[in-house]
């Protein structure tokens, strides 16, 4: 103890700087071990340069081939593509465009009522078939049947309505413009609560699907025309001014309707047309050549009869008719030209999707 008292210094510097021994041997072992990572990271991008040397095609080399500059021009050549791509996939116009910044429900209401007639009377006037009212006797409504009577709709559903509506004028309008016989059904993609409390059949289990550049919305449509019809379908969908593109097509025959023409008899009773019946077809005779001397002795009365009395011309006999030959297999098919082409009515679906870009980044 009187050692220490005497080097009590001494002994408090040995403590102090024994202390510090410590601290300076932790902080080496956490470099230590913070540079065994960075080398670790050093050897990784060594290992990853001489992967990328050994390959093919090889990133190149100053002077020579820069691949990875030709791969940066290649990247802004694909850009400036998509940039200029975008002009031909304008979106559709909503229906109605929000006057204030936000849509109400009374405008919803009201543009949906005057949208649906006039896609009506555009139907009418293309001379196209609608499906036909329903059991509350409420005329077609396109796939908005359960908005169509409402004056209020569920929190956030205007907007994604209001889109839809505009998409399926524009899919309406290619199909009047194209004439074809019928639509029979027109189905979209649920966006609102208030659909689920609508006729199930208007609406797809597929979900619109967004990728790096568009949103892809779904629509299917059925309809009944004939292959000209067909094909002003298709080309109006490649030059509609909306982004619509054909996913995929089902052509089949469509069932027959048979035709039913009523007659208006005096009484009002409707009775089916009157069946024709031809004319039974005339015998022909065969002409008989009379003797010269038989007809001579029949005009002045000579014969072999008595004197005084009359001699009757002999009875020339009555040919028998010839009935004409059955028509055999060949002459029957005779009746004119054979058709060169019998069209005949086609049920397509269509499955569409709606191009709608995102904003430009």
């Amino acid at each position: 103890m009187d050692w220490i008292k005497r080097n009590l210094y001494f002994v408090i510097g040995s403590f102090v700087a024994l202390a510090l021994m410590g601290l300076a041997g932790y902080y080496l072992y956490s470099k230590w071990q913070l540079n065994n990572e960075v080398f670790g990271k050093l050897e990784e991008q060594y290992e990853k340069l001489r992967r990328l040397n050994t390959q093919k095609p090889h990133p190149g080399s100053p002077g020579k081939v820069d691949n990875v500059k030709a791969a940066k021009e290649q990247q802004q050549e694909l850009r400036a593509f998509i940039q200029k791509a975008r002009q031909y996939f304008p979106s559709c116009p909503p229906i109605p465009v929000a006057e204030s910044g936000k849509l109400t429900s009374q405008e919803f209401s009201s543009a949906l009522s005057r949208t649906i007639d006039a896609m009506q009377r555009g139907a009418t006037k293309a001379s196209v078939a609608l499906p036909p009212k329903d059991a509350s006797g409420q005329t077609y409504s396109f796939s908005f049947a359960a908005q169509r009577e409402r004056l209020a709709y569920a929190a956030g559903s205007l907007d994604p309505l209001s889109v839809q509506l505009g998409e399926v004028k524009a899919i309406c309008s290619v199909l009047f413009q194209a004439k074809v016989n019928s639509l029979d059904e027109l189905r979209r993609e649920l966006v609102s609560e208030d659909d689920l409390k609508g006729p199930q059949t208007d609406y797809l289990l597929d979900k619109s699907v967004t990728n790096e550049q568009a949103v892809l919305s779904p629509y299917e449509v059925s309809f009944r025309c004939f292959s000209s019809e067909l094909a002003a379908v298709l080309a109006g969908f490649a030059s509609s001014p909306c982004g619509l593109m054909v996913k995929s097509i089902n052509v089949e025959s469509a069932p027959a309707v048979a035709a039913l023409v009523e007659f208006a008899t005096p009484a009002g009773i409707t009775a089916p047309p009157p069946a024709y019946n031809p004319p039974p077809p005339q015998p022909r005779t065969v002409p008989v050549t009379p003797d010269p001397e038989a007809a001579f002795a029949a005009r002045y009365g000579l014969g072999g009869g008595r004197r005084g009395e009359t001699v009757r011309p002999p009875i020339t006999p009555r040919p028998a008719p010839v009935s004409p030959a059955a028509p055999t297999g060949a002459s029957a098919s005779r009746g004119g030209l054979p058709p060169a082409l019998d069209e005949k009515q086609l049920k397509v679906t269509l499955v569409l999707n709606v191009v709608k870009l995102l904003p430009a980044k």
